[in-house]
């Protein structure tokens, strides 16, 4: 069952504004050298004052602007205990050119309805999941590598699944502006402007054939307005420090009118059915498909999911999902409980273990994503 939890409050105290990014780094999907299992247990507990800093976030508008906006933490009750992980067996390590439990989504009716429509794809190459009409989250380091923000995010476009156009890609009114949407995507528009040079004909015949291409999504692109990232982050990618502040999140230019899926605060292992998690992403090894997965968390920590759900980079972003009953209720609901991060190596016991790992959404992360949202709202006192 989802349990109501009172949320501490993150309230803004004053914004600056910073010189433009250069947005010249690189994008690395899968990143080296964070803090694992051995390292986190020896973390000290962040004070409120740490807190406060990690929780201040830098905004990147769409014009190359930028701000730093620091918060105060509000009914915040700090847990005394040490940063431990839960001690479980180690297994055997599995990698996923062993048994593929991946799920590769064919059918549209599936693919553009609840819940695999909230995936989206980030033109950076990552993926990310619909948390509002106008609010999608994603993985930092998808387009900040520590240091600056990477090449694509200055033009950063979200991309939103949408069924087939009707009448296999013959032309009708609007199909304009579709063309120049789906053109938007990095992956296909060097191949348009190579098909643009062949001539008119072949150009629409190679357009069709596009089209009437079965099992693949297509995409509407939507540019970013503005962009959030916790300052927590700046700071996790070198030395021994975890990967806990890898999250950001998206204001779409427009609003989608989609279903979108709610956040939650992540519990712990022990109250998840079987220990399952859930998430959807696009996979860069099934280019042009929308890949599904599950399996069971092997360990936590109080900020990270230690997991070994089959993915490969591209599913970076993804939302990772529970579907417990809501209070008093036998409705069963689907909530945002954590962000995958990607494949990490860490130390187990002095051995270097890989698990994929995932930000858990604690009530601290929950109350700092719902104020992006909606500002100072009571719509986030409780999660």
């Amino acid at each position: 069952t989802w349990h109501l939890k009172k949320i501490p409050q993150i309230v803004s105290e004053r914004t600056f504004s910073l010189d433009s990014p250069k947005f010249e780094a690189k994008t690395k999907l899968e990143l080296n050298s964070v803090c694992g299992i051995e390292c986190q247990r020896k973390l000290p507990v962040p004070s409120l004052s740490d807190l406060k800093d990690f929780l201040s976030y830098e905004t990147v508008f769409e014009n190359g602007t930028r701000t730093l906006t620091e918060v105060n933490v509000l009914g915040l009750v700090l847990d005394p205990s040490r940063n431990k992980t839960t001690k479980r067996s180690l297994r055997k390590k599995r990698q996923i050119y062993g048994t593929d439990s991946r799920f590769s989504i064919y059918d549209k009716r599936f693919m553009t309805n609840f819940p695999f429509n909230t995936a989206v794809k980030i033109s950076t190459g990552c993926s990310g999941i619909l948390i509002s009409p106008k609010h999608v989250l994603t993985a930092a380091h998808c387009l900040h590598d520590g240091k600056d923000y990477v090449k694509g995010s200055k033009r950063l476009r979200v991309g939103l699944m949408k069924t087939k156009l009707r009448g296999n890609g013959r032309k009708r009114k609007g199909a304009k502006r579709n063309r120049r949407e789906v053109s938007e995507d990095p992956e296909v528009a060097m191949e348009l402007k190579r098909r643009s040079k062949g001539g008119g004909r072949k150009q629409r015949r190679s357009g069709r054939k596009q089209e009437t291409s079965d099992g693949k999504p297509s995409f509407q692109w939507t540019r970013v307005k503005s962009t959030h990232i916790p300052k927590g982050w700046f700071k996790g990618v070198s030395g021994d420090v975890a990967l806990d502040y890898d999250y950001a999140v998206l204001e779409l230019k427009r609003p989608h009118k989609r279903k979108y899926m709610e956040l939650g605060i992540s519990p712990t292992i022990k109250m998840m059915p079987g220990s399952m998690i859930h998430f959807s992403g696009f996979d860069n090894d099934r280019s042009g498909q929308l890949v599904y997965r599950f399996c069971s968390i092997s360990d936590e920590s109080n900020d990270l999911f230690y997991q070994y759900c089959d993915a490969e980079p591209g599913s970076t972003g993804s939302g990772v999902y529970l579907r417990l009953k809501e209070p008093n209720k036998k409705k069963w609901k689907r909530k945002i409980i954590a962000v995958y991060s990607g494949h990490q190596w860490v130390d187990v016991n002095g051995e270097q273990q890989d698990y994929n790992v995932a930000v858990r959404i604690t009530p601290l992360k929950y109350a700092q994503i719902c104020f992006w949202i909606h500002g100072n709202d009571e719509n986030c006192t409780r999660g």
